[in-house]
């Protein structure tokens, strides 16, 4: 293809997909220009100390473009393939496209298709559709053609087999240009030295303009630098990258040659990785191994789940060792975690299985199945089967008890509100764009660690309901709409965490907002499903169906909400079925 594009007045092909013109609503049509700019420059401005000459490069080119280059080159880099057809593009905000894409071209910002293209050209040969393919299969010129009825990834994987790549990149470049977007690693690089992960992408900047979300709002002087040093960089991103590459190879490739893909890399580039990279690959290590427990691997499961100690790796360490035959060690492990159990899934779990192992004439009841066995039963209809607890809600109303479903959320929200501003303190450092949700620390231990004292604090002064419900009722009424995880916005919620101060002791609550800080990973999940009460009493109520389970987080908050008498109780449900009445055809439900 030559070094210019010009506007083709007729074309092997038609036009049928084009690339979007549209932009949001209320939005001005290079609102991804501001966008795409303020990253640029946030990164400039924290990140300088850890670019390379390349990525320097990049930035200083990038402002010699002009405007309406960089709009198409940024329209490039914002969708998910690297390949485009020059005659399928469209955008009402950039004049004149063959002058912009020739700039681009001059200045190295895209590429023509060439042969060096080879090791993609299943990427590019899929942006023709099924017909055009056939086209270039005539223009090919092949003793057989392939059937009309055949499947285009077939057809795909035909003409990659019967021709190389240069022919079928020279007729293809005979029906249209096609383009590759260059500085594809620059571009994900200062996304993610921005937004500090590979979730986020710049659809974040639409939403809030948009206003489908209120971000909480901070002085961008006082933001943080999330990564310090190249290290800190290079290893996390890379570790993002591994899951994602994962996530594709572990459906076309057996699990044998996933293990050794991943031992290969943790051997050489996964080892010595830095501080920051550590969660992340521990969270990797989890995802591969139970991939590879399910696909029946369970030697080589166990030999990466011995990477890690964060949950649940222990556990399933101690099943994978006890399946193996490894009978000693299973018993060990378990002590281990008795001694020092991450959570209430370990601390039961460590018990259980040591007698299971240890008893092994001996039928061994869990825990929790001993807890929901013991706990008092209610009857309701069986028309409640599917809503549980809407049908428990419904008996204690029915006794003269208040009821609603209560379960997680207003715990959630009661610590959201009242800690707020801890939460989201910039001086924390954990807070390193304008756009984050939560702290980076939000799911680790660092959380309580770096905010004890004033978290401390702030119960000291909420030292009574009424101070409790100042605080809320102002912070809701401050921050309604802003994004928190914990928080809801909806009508009646903060009625909900109004009720809990009212009902309970400052003392007790304050030792469960402790307990939400020390794990707010997992000790935000697990609790009661209804609050019910009257003038003289309440309870929280874990509402189980004949069919359900206990699960190790809400014996822990029973045991938790035992030790600090809070009102709390396991109640089971048995169905009321109702009564035929055959002789008139009709049914009544009775107790």
């Amino acid at each position: 293809m030559s070094n210019n594009f010009y506007p083709v007045s007729s074309t092997v092909f038609s036009n049928p997909f084009a690339q979007n013109t549209e932009f949001p609503a209320d939005l001005p049509p290079k609102y991804y220009h501001d966008y795409f700019g303020y990253v640029l420059d946030f990164v400039r401005k924290r990140y300088a100390h850890v670019l390379n000459e390349d990525e320097s490069r990049f930035l200083n080119q990038y402002d010699g473009l002009s405007e309406d280059a960089q709009c198409l080159f940024i329209r490039f880099s914002n969708r998910s393939k690297s390949f485009f057809r020059v005659n399928s593009l469209s955008y009402s905000e950039i004049s004149d496209l063959p002058a912009v894409l020739n700039e681009l071209l001059e200045n190295d910002f895209i590429e023509s298709l060439c042969d060096s293209h080879q090791n993609r050209q299943d990427e590019i040969i899929d942006l023709f559709t099924k017909p055009e393919l056939l086209v270039i299969t005539k223009m090919l010129g092949p003793d057989i053609m392939p059937s009309k009825n055949i499947r285009k990834p077939d057809l795909v994987r035909w003409l990659v087999y019967e021709y190389e790549f240069s022919k079928l990149c020279e007729i293809i470049c005979q029906t249209e240009p096609v383009v590759k977007v260059s500085f594809e690693a620059e571009v994900m690089l200062m996304k993610f030295l921005f937004f500090g992960n590979r979730n986020a992408d710049m659809t974040e900047f639409v939403i809030r303009d948009l206003g489908h979300v209120r971000f909480q709002s901070f002085d961008e002087q006082h933001l943080s630098i999330q990564f310090e040093s190249r290290k800190d960089v290079d290893d996390t991103l890379m570790v993002s990258l591994m899951k994602e590459t994962f996530d594709d190879i572990k459906t076309v490739l057996p699990p044998e040659e996933i293990f050794d893909w991943f031992m290969n890399w943790q051997s050489g580039s996964g080892t010595g990785l830095s501080i920051k990279a550590i969660p992340s690959f521990n969270s990797f290590i989890l995802r591969v191994s139970a991939w590879l427990e399910r696909k029946k691997m369970l030697s080589q499961a166990l030999t990466i789940y011995q990477l890690t100690n964060d949950a649940p790796a222990r556990e399933r360490r101690v099943r994978l060792l006890y399946n193996l035959g490894e009978i000693d060690e299973a018993l060990a492990l378990c002590e281990e975690i008795a001694e020092n159990p991450q959570n209430a899934d370990e601390r039961y779990f460590s018990q259980d299985f040591y007698e299971k192992i240890s008893n092994k004439k001996k039928r061994v009841v869990k825990r929790t199945t001993q807890a929901l066995k013991a706990a008092d039963a209610i009857e309701v209809p069986v028309m409640y089967r599917y809503q549980v607890e809407l049908g428990a809600i419904h008996y204690y109303r029915e006794q003269g008890y208040q009821a609603f479903f209560s379960e997680n959320e207003p715990w959630r929200a009661l610590f959201g509100l009242l800690f707020w501003d801890i939460i989201y303190d910039t001086n924390v450092k954990t807070i390193h764009n304008p756009l984050q949700r939560i702290p980076s620390d939000f799911f680790l231990p660092d959380f309580y660690f770096k905010r004890s004292a004033q978290l401390t604090e702030r119960l000291r002064l909420a030292n009574s309901k009424e101070v409790m419900e100042d605080i809320v009722r102002e912070t809701y009424a401050e921050k309604y709409g802003v994004t928190n995880v914990l928080v809801p916005w909806y009508e009646g919620a903060v009625e909900k965490v109004l009720t809990l101060i009212s009902l309970l002791s400052p003392e007790q609550i304050h030792s469960i907002m402790i307990e939400i800080a020390l794990n707010l990973r997992e000790n935000t999940r697990g609790f009661p499903d209804l609050l019910v009460w009257n003038e003289n009493e309440y309870a929280f109520i874990e509402i189980k169906s004949p069919t359900d389970h206990l699960s190790s987080r809400q014996l822990h908050w029973q045991h938790f909400f035992a030790e600090h008498q809070v009102q709390s109780r396991i109640v089971r449900v048995n169905w009321i079925k109702p009564d035929v009445d055959y002789s008139s055809n009709s049914a009544t439900t009775g107790k």
